[in-house]
């Protein structure tokens, strides 16, 4: 299924990204997030870079919900990110297709005005 090089491959071909340096991947648009690796944090233990999970912009919580509950093989959350229009992703879990269509909403979602947009 996918990988961090797929999500790097979708990413950079999308107008206007930029990659932040980072210990897995990091890609913003307009000084805006919209797919990065997991940071995965467990008590007592120190953060590790998980790129095998990938937090991907939805939006809103409608969408997060309707993500969570619709698939909760492909996605799932954390009590840090409550409140917050966020899912972590797994990308071994997730085809190809379904990964560009996922960062591309994501793009399209944090892409100021003005940067020139996909076709819908």
């Amino acid at each position: 299924m996918a990988d961090a090089d797929d999500v790097r491959r979708l990413a950079t071909a999308l107008p206007q990204v930029v990659e932040i340096d980072s210990d897995g991947f990091d890609f913003r648009v307009g000084g805006k997030g919209f797919i990065w690796s997991y940071p995965e944090r467990q008590p007592g233990r120190p953060r590790v870079i998980r790129t095998d999970i990938a937090v991907l912009y939805v939006g809103d919580e409608a969408e997060k919900q309707a993500l969570l509950l619709g698939e909760p093989d492909l996605f799932f959350t954390t009590p840090s990110y409550d409140g917050l229009p966020l899912v972590m992703l797994r990308l071994e879990r997730v085809d190809v297709d379904r990964l560009a269509e996922l960062v591309t909403d994501a793009w399209r979602m944090r892409a100021p005005d003005g940067v020139d947009q996909l076709p819908a």
